[in-house]
């Protein structure tokens, strides 16, 4: 979705995105290259990131890293919360969305206390004292299933598609030095295939370019003037 969170930061919402893990080990990384990269990929989106410190691979559904994840969705006084859609094959994948889902409620429960997070009052500017109940909760799809997505709904990223793909290739350790996408068929690069994507879901609503999302809870609107490619 990184499009989309370049896109929002351009209408001046306050987006944090929280590193899970650090990301390792992988084949051709380490912390300390995941580090930059994912510092250079939040420089490029114009947002500011925490790393919650949980461990790659073995990420565990826990009160511990629920309360954790509640910390920082209080300090950022989130309103809308973002996580990886909850059907995926990626079983740290699963596990970071039944963290997430149940740290939106248990961040508005009163006469709880939380653990402050490392870095998050430096990036939110706030404590975890004050409960937050963010409004929405929205999937992002980042699965590791040969499954086609029905998204809720589809956000326009024409214009912000060449950012996304800058901060994909600033983890060149992820997404540059592997080459080719094996899985892919004639091997694509990363920035192929997330053109390609981005370029299917645009044909959908009638746009270049576009990003799916689900949502569980319905969404409103005011008017047809919202949807893309209707006027007012």
């Amino acid at each position: 979705m990184g499009a989309t969170i370049a896109k929002l930061v351009s209408q001046g919402h306050d987006v944090l995105l929280l590193d899970m893990t650090d990301g390792e080990p992988t084949p051709l990384g380490s912390p300390e290259i995941r580090a930059k990269e994912s510092a250079a990929a939040a420089d490029l989106l114009g947002v500011k990131r925490v790393q919650l410190g949980l461990t790659n691979r073995r990420v565990e559904h826990t009160l511990e890293a629920r309360h954790r994840v509640a910390s920082v969705i209080r300090a950022h006084r989130s309103q809308v919360v973002f996580t990886p859609f909850f059907e995926d094959a990626h079983p740290d994948h699963v596990a970071v969305t039944r963290i997430v889902e149940d740290a939106r409620f248990d961040a508005k429960l009163t006469k709880m206390t939380f653990p402050e997070v490392a870095g998050v009052r430096e990036a939110t500017g706030r404590g975890a004292e004050q409960p937050n109940y963010p409004r929405w909760l929205f999937y992002y799809y980042a699965t590791h299933l040969r499954a086609v997505p029905a998204p809720s709904f589809l956000v326009d990223v024409t214009g912000f598609e060449q950012k996304k793909v800058a901060a994909m290739e600033a983890y060149h350790s992820q997404f540059v030095a592997p080459g080719k996408i094996g899985a892919q068929p004639q091997g694509r690069t990363a920035r192929e295939w997330a053109m390609n994507a981005m370029g299917y879901w645009g044909t959908r609503i009638g746009t270049l370019y576009a990003e799916p999302f689900f949502s569980r809870e319905p969404l409103g609107l005011t008017g047809l003037g919202e949807v893309a490619g209707l006027g007012a």
